[in-house]
């Protein structure tokens, strides 16, 4: 009792930075869940994951994962009806580091996608765990 009246102040920092790391870790846009390159693959692998690649032709073209289409950011939502039949099925949107793709979720969970996910540290992160890339094309 008597350290915690002595340090009374550290505490309440130690308490206040605790949980708005937990706030900030639960709270994800629109409710989407983000995903490591690891998870990513066992969503492909096991669940045939949907991958969405959100960044521009030209980023897209540059160099993205096998399986991904390239549907800009800025067209998801006029866009939508093409993946209107992966309403139920896991749905992962890239882009280069995971902001784009984790403002883009919020657009999929207000279409009535269920099952949102963002690539956490995007193409990066990708690449960093050695993760193989394709380059060029248009899908």
């Amino acid at each position: 009792m008597e350290f915690i009246q002595q340090n009374i102040l550290l505490i309440a920092v130690a308490m206040v930075s605790g949980s708005l790391l937990l706030a900030l870790s639960l709270r994800r846009p629109g409710g989407a869940r983000g995903v490591t390159p690891a998870q990513a693959t066992m969503l492909i692998n096991r669940e045939n994951a949907v991958l969405i690649d959100v960044r521009e032709a030209n980023e897209y073209a540059g160099g993205h994962l096998s399986a991904a289409r390239n549907i800009p950011a800025g067209a998801l939502a006029e866009r939508a009806g093409e993946l209107e039949q992966f309403k139920d099925k896991p749905v992962i949107l890239v882009c280069q580091t995971g902001a784009r793709s984790s403002a883009a979720c919020s657009s999929l969970v207000k279409l009535g996608f269920s099952r949102v996910h963002t690539l956490e540290g995007g193409i990066g992160a990708w690449t960093e765990a050695g993760l193989p890339l394709k380059k060029g094309g248009r899908r």
